[in-house]
């Protein structure tokens, strides 16, 4: 169906913790992620960077946040229309991780200016499998 969210699921060789500091503590997002002046993993906190080949405004806002489980925000465009929403789910097993991404609402967006559902989930795809496993690999 068009308007089903990207799901993407992997699990990490790294324990919990690692992997939640890894999405919510700004000094190593920029390692494998966002490069963020100020990130505080709190509901309410907003942030924006500029990304993509044509470095577009992002404008975030988070809006759920238990710790160790879940990180969740909205992602829009500055110039465009549409809102989405990304969440981060985190379930233990053993010395391992099982992350969960959901991008839900990438149909309200231009596809002709910002991409397909499918272009998005290959980036998400991409920083899953390579930056975020082989920032916490190399750790």
């Amino acid at each position: 169906m068009k308007n089903e969210p990207v799901v993407i699921e992997r699990t990490l060789n790294a324990p919990l913790e690692r992997v939640w500091k890894a999405i919510s503590d700004k000094d190593q997002m920029k390692q494998w992620y966002l490069n963020l002046a100020e990130f505080k993993p709190e509901v309410g906190f907003e942030f924006s960077f500029k990304g993509g080949p044509e470095q577009l405004l992002h404008l975030c806002k988070i809006t759920k946040m238990e710790y160790e489980k879940v990180l969740q925000y909205t992602w829009r465009f500055g110039a465009y229309e549409g809102d989405s929403l990304v969440t981060f789910e985190l379930f233990p097993e053993g010395s391992s991780t099982k992350l969960r991404l959901t991008h839900e609402g990438i149909e309200t967006f231009p596809a002709d200016k910002l991409g397909t559902k499918e272009e998005f989930a290959e980036g998400w795809v991409h920083l899953l499998e390579s930056s975020l496993k082989g920032y916490l690999e190399k750790q």
